[in-house]
């Protein structure tokens, strides 16, 4: 026991002899009163992050004073944030979002490639000799991005998809918290999975069942697709990027498959259209954004419903395969301009800038019941057997004087959670409904089902997730809604499907809350 006392008393006198040789910052109360010593780890332009010997400290900067080699310069402090991740992201989003940001703040924004491949963008104001900011840019893809936050070699990951399990522990292990929590990603634009063939390809839809038997090798000849007899060429982006990964999670993973081998793989997106529509038998998976001289294919499923990817589609989440753009944030205190930054980012005029660059954007539309007649179609030939023309009619009744809002819901799967797009959706309209940029004088709630079960059953499962994303929708509200805003829900269960029953894919994409405003 003795030696345990002598033991335990030794490594604290390390400890502490090692924070008094680390020391180099000490912040004084403007009385003298209050002194803290230690290791400066950040200085966000306001506030400093000190590692003491009683643990990590934040102290607003504006009450102290700072002595010691590590104090920052104040007069010309320029705020430095460091992205990582997607190159698509940080190549053509961001930038575009970077110099709206600038021209709004009143502010230039000056691009610099660095010698690595990275590059920076510095934020100037007149009159200052300094900038305001520095971004850091390292484009890479979205694997990458995630080691290097889990390495602190980063502030901010771009990422084309989720964080996955394996990156969450990761993450969590290295004291960075729980990315996974909804507050530590925002969804900034809106991209897709897209099949893509040659323009002289004769495949003019495909299965993403059929999609898996190609990319794992099933199905290694056209003739198989009622094609011509021709070997399939497979082209997908590099192994790390988060197009590629998206791949194996989304189509791959939940039909227990494995890609290929032998697939040619491409560093930039643009040389991957190109080989495909060079080549009449090849097949590709690409961006949205980025079909190019290529063509993309629908999704089908047995019952004949065919999903093409646009812009509607995708932000509505009928489309099976949307990918969102996710930016992972850091549980520290960011510095205020890249807190601007962020907040712009959702802002209308940030949703124009992505909608320029080419992506789609997350400004919320609305679209009368009389231009969906593919869906309306759906409803009469593909609805569930138990729904009658009663409910059709009062279906078609209740939704005529409305139109529907771009903003839809849908759930992980096996789960009443809505995904992530769907989250990013619910504080959209939150936003929107707190700001009045939604101008209705009632919104409906309307929950769909896919057609697996009794329909009476289905009715009342839409009913309930209608009435749970309502109430997430209202509690993300801040402040309070006008009286003359009528909230309400309804459901039509099975009556309206957008894919065939016949998928998990399809039955997923069946499963979902609409928004009707009148």
């Amino acid at each position: 026991m003795t030696f345990f006392r002598v033991a335990v008393a030794t490594l604290i006198s390390v400890t502490l002899a090692s924070y008094v040789h680390a020391q180099d910052i000490t912040l004084t109360s403007q009385d003298g009163k209050v002194e803290v010593t230690g290791n400066l780890l950040s200085f966000d332009g306001e506030f400093y992050r000190v590692d003491t010997q009683f643990g990590e400290l934040t102290v607003d900067g504006s009450g102290v004073t700072c002595e010691g080699p590590a104090c920052p310069n104040l007069t010309d402090f320029v705020a430095e944030v460091r992205f990582s991740g997607s190159s698509v992201m940080a190549e053509k989003v961001l930038p575009a979002l970077i110099v709206g940001f600038a021209q709004q703040e009143g502010m230039s924004a000056t691009p610099q490639r660095l010698d690595s491949g990275a590059f920076t963008y510095e934020l100037h104001q007149t009159g200052r000799n300094a900038p305001l900011g520095r971004f850091y840019f390292a484009p890479n893809n979205t694997g990458s991005g995630f080691a290097d936050l889990i390495a602190d070699e980063t502030d901010i990951v771009m990422a084309l998809r989720e964080i996955r399990p394996s990156e969450q522990e990761a993450a969590q292990t290295a004291g960075l918290g729980d990315l996974a929590n909804a507050r530590r990603s925002r969804v900034i634009a809106l991209d897709a999975l897209v099949p893509i063939v040659a323009r002289e390809n004769p495949a003019r839809q495909i299965s993403p069942a059929e999609l898996v038997r190609v990319f794992s090798g099933e199905i290694q000849n056209w003739s198989e697709l009622g094609g011509p007899d021709a070997p399939v060429s497979l082209h997908l982006p590099d192994a790390g990027s988060g197009l590629a990964q998206g791949v194996e999670d989304r189509l791959l993973a939940p039909a227990q498959s494995t890609l290929a081998e032998g697939i040619v793989r491409h560093t930039r997106s643009s040389d991957l259209v190109r080989a495909v529509a060079d080549d009449p038998f090849a097949i590709g998976i690409a961006s949205h954004a980025e079909v190019g001289p290529a063509r993309g294919l629908p999704l089908t499923g047995g019952c004949g419903h065919a999903l093409t990817a646009t812009r509607q589609s995708i932000k509505t989440e009928d489309y099976p395969l949307t990918s969102p753009m996710f930016l992972y944030l850091p549980e520290i205190r960011l510095p205020r301009i890249a807190r601007q930054f962020l907040a712009y980012s959702q802002s209308a005029e940030a949703q124009m800038a992505i909608r320029d660059a080419g992506f789609v954007d997350q400004e919320p539309e609305t679209m009368r019941i009389g231009l969906q007649g593919d869906r309306l179609a759906n409803a009469v030939v593909s609805g569930g057997a138990e729904v009658g023309l009663e409910e059709l009619q009062r279906m078609i009744d209740t939704l005529r004087p409305q139109s529907r809002l771009s903003l839809s819901f849908r759930f992980e799967a096996g789960s009443s959670r809505p995904d992530a797009q769907s989250r990013s959706n619910i504080r959209q309209l939150a936003h929107a409904l707190e700001t009045g940029a939604i101008d209705a004088r009632k919104l409906t709630f309307v929950g769909f089902s896919d057609g697996d079960g009794a329909a009476s059953s289905n009715a009342r499962i839409a009913l309930l997730r209608a009435k749970t994303v309502r109430n997430a929708v209202l509690s993300a509200v801040e402040t309070a809604i006008p009286d003359s805003v009528e909230i309400a829900v309804d459901a039509f269960g099975e009556a309206m499907p957008m894919a065939c029953d016949d998928t998990d894919w399809g039955r997923k994409v069946n499963r979902r809350v609409e928004v009707w405003v009148q």
